[in-house]
């Protein structure tokens, strides 16, 4: 088998033994393996339906989708490798998926054959299993066989090195996930460049635009989700539901340390890797006024005594869905008046919001109608140099001062998913059975806003929740997690 370089090899440091000598012992006296042939995972027939969607969408186009490769963190040390989400949608490989795979959809007839091309193990004769950082078996792990994938996944695997083929071959009837691997969509750029030199005119077509309008149908695949969507969105919410007590039983420790939003976000993201894959985004452990700061991701700030707390996180399984949850929490265990004020007039917007959620609703009708009761509750207080009638009218809006942000957004595989989708499906589109988002609304006062009081400034909460549209109206998947006040402050004390 020939030698596999890795592309960032660094032989100017390198020590690895090359003697024929060394080779021969080290490919040498390894037990076998035994074989181990899955069944199909829970997920493959779901993925199954989804590209059947997807080919009814592409007739005679092929259709790739890479899962990406690898991106450097720093000079040789790369981030933690996660798939693309449309990639781990239309196979059902999620955390567990081999760098550089690609899903090509062959058009066949009147549909399409799949095909997964990833990097298979590698023998014991081969130098890449010992002298290959990048990918090497003794660096990594090892890969899993065709045949394993295969039967995992319910999917016809080939080598990757097969996929040149598919690379050559490819015409103006190929679709591609353009952002995903970007050494891919240069190969194929080039095709079609030599395709139009040779035919002497120009490009056939915008590969720019093509490759848009095929995210967008994969972004759109995505807005209604299946049984086994919500099901892992289930299991993410429980899982971030308890990362969330963990931080409250570590509060104590969090007081007292300098830094206390960092173990904050150290304790969230310690029950994200014993109950999940990681993180689903980059933990918000918000402190006092930090918590007006929409996303504060620094989290190198202090938590006090009298402060509120906003911790804006979620779990991402194995799966790769994730949660999307924020409670703010009163550090001392008891909301001042003031923050309770400001605390309930939230929670009034996130219920109202929500009461009105049911199939054939617009999409931005949630939005508007947390909105309603932001501009009340400020015009109530004097904070509006207008009623609140007239402060919701488009080309007012004084109320935005204090909640700049949407209301909600859709979520499942991407913390913000479906983003490519288009506004008539979105924002302006109708709700469905399965549609999972969040409904976030807030409130922020910023420490130097003189607008308000100055009891007002500096207090920052946002309560976010994860929805469900069901047959004849909504399910709030994180209701279990304490949201008035009262169940807020006895969940603390509990801790």
């Amino acid at each position: 088998m020939a030698e596999q370089q890795a592309p960032r090899a660094t032989t100017n440091r390198s020590t690895t033994p090359g003697s024929d000598t060394f080779k021969d012992f080290i490919s040498s006296r390894w037990a076998d393996r035994a074989p181990v042939t899955p069944s199909p995972r829970e997920q493959a027939v779901y993925a199954a339906a989804r590209r059947s969607r997807l080919s009814a969408q592409h007739p005679g186009e092929r259709l790739v989708v890479p899962a990406g490769s690898t991106k450097v963190r720093s000079n040789d040390c790369d981030y933690p490798f996660r798939a693309h989400s449309a990639f781990s949608h239309l196979t059902g490989w999620g955390s567990d998926t081999v760098p550089g795979s690609v899903l090509v959809l062959e058009p066949v007839g009147d549909g399409h054959e799949a095909t997964l091309y990833f990097r298979p193990s590698a023998g014991r004769d081969s130098d890449e299993f010992y002298a290959n950082p990048e990918i090497g078996e003794f660096w990594t792990g090892p890969r899993p066989s065709l045949e394993q994938v295969g039967a995992d996944l319910g999917l016809a695997t080939r080598d990757l090195a097969a996929l040149d083929a598919v690379v050559a071959g490819s015409d103006e009837r190929t679709r591609l996930v353009r952002e995903a691997d970007e050494a891919l969509t240069r190969r194929l750029d080039d095709v079609h460049e030599a395709l139009a030199t040779d035919s002497g005119g120009a490009p056939p077509v915008d590969l720019v635009a093509e490759g848009e309008a095929f995210a967008r149908d994969l972004s759109e695949l995505r807005l209604v989700k299946d049984e086994y969507e919500v099901a892992q969105m289930r299991e993410a919410v429980a899982a971030t539901g308890r990362g969330f007590t963990d931080v409250i039983a570590d509060l104590e420790a969090v007081v007292a340390h300098p830094r206390g939003e960092r173990l904050v976000e150290g304790t969230f993201n310690r029950r994200a890797r014993a109950d999940g894959n990681t993180v689903g985004y980059d933990t918000i452990a918000a402190a006092g006024d930090h918590a007006c700061v929409l996303h504060w991701t620094r989290n190198d700030g202090p938590v006090r005594d009298g402060d509120l707390i906003l911790l804006d996180a979620g779990i991402e399984l194995e799966s790769l869905y994730t949660a999307d949850i924020t409670r703010t929490l009163p550090v001392s265990g008891r909301f001042s008046d003031v923050q309770r004020l400001v605390y309930d007039a939230v929670l009034d917007a996130a219920d109202a919001a929500f009461a009105i959620v049911r199939p054939g609703i617009r999409f931005r009708e949630i939005h508007a109608e947390a909105m309603r009761v932001i501009a009340e509750r400020t015009a109530e207080w004097g904070f509006l140099p207008v009623s609140a009638e007239e402060s919701l009218q488009p080309d007012h809006q004084y109320h935005r001062r204090y909640m700049v942000h949407g209301t909600s957004h859709h979520l499942g595989l991407d913390v913000h998913d479906c983003a490519q989708a288009r506004r008539e499906l979105y924002l302006d589109g109708v709700l469905e059975p399965g549609m999972v988002f969040t409904i976030e609304p807030g409130l922020y006062f910023q420490p130097d806003d003189l607008t308000v009081p100055e009891e007002f400034r500096g207090i920052g909460v946002r309560i976010e929740d994860d929805i469900v549209v069901t047959a004849d109206g909504a399910e709030n998947l994180s209701v279990g997690i304490p949201r008035t006040a009262s169940d807020v402050e006895a969940w603390v004390a509990r801790g």
